[in-house]
């Protein structure tokens, strides 16, 4: 019978989703069979699993360190924002809709059997289920209906560790308010307590540790040293890009849309020593020194397009080309660059249909049918094998699409520019293929290559098991774990 544990944070960002995904490499190393399960996530960095849906990119992180492929049972309820006020809510792998905040407020707690239903089916599946919460428990406010932290622990009677984070300061108010708000029935089911982002002398804060100790009754299972790799594991958020090196003999300048998605296409780049990634913040312009503009993915394209005129990256990017700069547009991003994007029945807001950048000599218009799908494609122009998915609404033709960038099982995908230096594409993850992005950054200025992307992350999560196994009690907190089932 499997057991199980959840972490929660004791605020939001804590680190929880790395956490995790350490402890499941830990698990797996110590020869047990491990699975990661979060019951809602919020985010649009989604992965394609191998039985067609999607879940938040977090957990395929986390189902790689645990040694298993990405089931849509791993993440039951994943909310994609797609306004300040509403997101598209995805179960089970499959859109069911977009809720207004207020609205699905009233609604998740009829979602709770479906999410039983998927951590029981991957309960049976393994030895050892590591749950992550979402936020904080704290949020005492959100707790009825919630399917997200307590309100799942105590539906499924899975035991809760709670973490803090000292690098945020004021990490025993963290703790020790949150064991204050909570019921008195979910202050129980908190059973140990960890501190995560330490940096310095880890015995400096024995002292702290004590006091959270006493005055929650709660069993201290360490403090974890800040993990400086953690750059090296593929981002959850757009800012997490940002930690890695700076500097480099490639530039390539990502505009940060307000709606950003899929952005996992910068991990493989981020960690190469050549390469700056330079993620564009609103209010500043896109580098004149770019030797690429690659524009991401996007969960409201004709949104996200109008953001970036407002803030004249169309101009800057007009400026790139006419010095004979590069511009890569993957999902949202290709469909921008072109003639016109049409969403005749309102998927992503309004009905509209509004003028692209005019780069590429194609047109978009948005279908309800989503395309989710595992692709093995070709690269036209060198012929190197790259994988990857495709997680889009709509369909891209026009003249352009003549000169296809990729070969997906057989037919031409893609777009480019007669001289080709503006190109367009639908599937993700391009750029994890060695040879591939090896051959694109060579063109780029780049002289080494890194390579070996994928050998590089599984370094990255073994040594962050040791760091976990080093500075946490883990045999402790898996004693905690409870039999579910």
């Amino acid at each position: 019978m499997a057991k199980a544990i959840m972490i929660q944070g004791a605020g939001s960002n804590v680190g929880k989703s790395v956490l995790v995904a350490g402890l499941a490499r830990a698990a797996l190393r110590r020869g047990l069979s491990v699975a990661p399960f979060k019951p809602q996530n919020m985010s649009n960095n989604a992965a394609v699993t191998a039985d067609g849906g999607e879940i938040g990119r977090a957990q395929a992180l986390q189902a790689r360190a645990a040694g298993r492929p990405p089931v849509v049972d791993m993440n039951p309820v994943l909310l994609k924002p797609e306004t300040d006020r509403g997101a598209q809510v995805i179960v089970q792998g499959r859109r069911q809709g977009t809720l207004r905040a207020r609205d699905y407020g009233t609604h998740k707690a009829a979602l709770l059997p479906r999410v039983l239903e998927s951590f029981s089916r991957l309960a049976a599946t393994a030895d050892l289920v590591l749950v992550e919460g979402a936020g904080s428990p704290a949020e005492i406010n959100l707790r009825a209906g919630d399917i997200a932290n307590m309100g799942f622990a105590e539906a499924a009677g899975v035991p809760v560790v709670l973490v803090g984070d000292i690098d945020r300061g004021g990490v025993i108010a963290q703790c020790v308010g949150t064991h204050a708000v909570l019921p008195l029935a979910d202050r129980a089911r908190i059973r140990a307590f960890a501190i995560n982002k330490f940096r310095g002398d880890v015995s400096l804060f024995d002292e702290g540790m004590r006091e959270i100790a006493t005055r929650t009754g709660w069993t201290p299972l360490g403090v974890v040293p800040w993990f400086a790799d953690a750059w090296r594991l593929p981002a959850e958020d757009i800012l997490d890009l940002t930690a890695g090196p700076r500097g480099g003999r490639v530039k390539i300048a990502v505009p940060r849309l307000p709606r950003i998605a899929n952005f996992d296409d910068l991990d493989p780049l981020s960690a190469e020593p050549e390469v700056e990634v330079d993620v564009v913040a609103p209010g500043r312009a896109i580098p004149g020194d770019a030797d690429l503009v690659l524009l991401p993915g996007s969960k409201t394209t004709i949104a996200d397009l109008a953001a970036l005129r407002a803030e004249g990256w169309d101009v800057d990017i007009a400026a790139h080309v006419r010095r004979g700069g590069r511009v890569l547009g993957i999902c949202g991003g290709y469909q921008m660059l072109g003639r016109r994007i049409a969403d005749p029945q309102g998927l992503e807001g309004p009905r509209a249909s509004v003028p692209g950048l005019g780069l590429l000599d194609v047109e978009t218009v948005l279908a309800p049918e989503k395309t989710l799908a595992l692709r093995r494609a070709v690269h036209r122009p060198t012929g190197l094998p790259v994988e990857g998915y495709e997680i889009h609404l709509g369909d891209t033709q026009g003249p352009d699409t003549a000169r296809a960038w990729l070969d997906i099982d057989g037919r031409p995908a893609g777009a480019a520019s007669p001289d080709g230096r503006i190109a367009g594409v639908y599937m993700h993850g391009l750029f994890a293929a060695d040879a591939f992005r090896a051959e694109v950054l060579r063109s780029l200025g780049a002289v080494a290559p890194a390579g070996a992307y994928d050998a590089g992350v599984e370094a990255a999560l073994d040594a962050l098991a040791a760091h976990l196994e080093a500075s946490l009690d883990i045999d402790t907190l898996l004693s905690l774990a409870a039999e579910v089932g």
